[in-house]
């Protein structure tokens, strides 16, 4: 039996119908697995500020952490790491305001001997008023950087104090809970950061 004649033109506009609808559902961001999810990266650890304050990863709990370690003497990647990061970390302020409330970027320090707090507090305000730099006795420094998988090594120099610092690197961004989610793209700039952060803090 033919189809009435008004009955195909209907059915196509049913089935377009039902495309854009499946489209729309598709059009948002899939959920996707954390690349670092179930990695052994992150933990408490015990550090001090520019004034000298005890402070503990976990003081941050329920915020996204952004977290860097190097160190303040480093002449090239560090800084440029760094302003990546929060170049990125600013772009995604100006457009998502009360989500950037709930990211910490944190900068860490693997040289304490030269890195005092006073040297890591003024580095790390170049850089944004946001980014909190923390030091620590050397086995501190070393039991944060365990924690997160960080290698550094002191490289011999010409001088006690004229050294440079091996060491990996990684801007990692850990979740509410302490888990880690991704390595955020600080050796490319302040824009992939910033698509990052939107990709991931909720």
């Amino acid at each position: 039996m033919n189809r009435p004649a008004m009955a195909r033109p209907i059915f196509l506009a049913a089935l377009t119908a039902l495309a854009a609808t499946l489209s729309a559902c598709g059009s948002s961001t899939p959920t996707e697995t954390p690349p670092l999810e179930g990695a052994a990266i992150g933990g408490d650890f015990t550090l001090v500020d520019k004034d000298g304050k005890t402070v503990h990863f976990n003081d941050f709990a329920g915020k996204y952490r952004i977290v860097y370690f190097g160190y303040s003497f480093c002449p090239d990647v560090c800084p440029l790491d760094l302003q990546h990061v929060m170049q990125g970390y600013h772009l995604f302020a100006k457009d998502h305001a009360d989500l950037a409330k709930k990211v910490q970027p944190i900068f860490v320090t693997i040289d304490p001997a030269r890195d005092t707090p006073q040297v890591v507090g003024q580095f790390a305000a170049n850089f944004g008023t946001e980014l909190l730099g923390l030091t620590g006795s050397e086995a501190q420094v070393a039991q944060a950087a365990k924690a997160f998988a960080v290698y550094y090594q002191k490289r011999p120099g010409t001088a006690p104090d004229a050294y440079l610092m091996d060491h990996s690197r990684g801007v990692y961004l850990m979740a509410p809970d302490g888990k880690p989610i991704a390595l955020l793209p600080g050796e490319k700039d302040g824009k992939a950061v910033a698509a990052d952060l939107v990709k991931w803090v909720r």
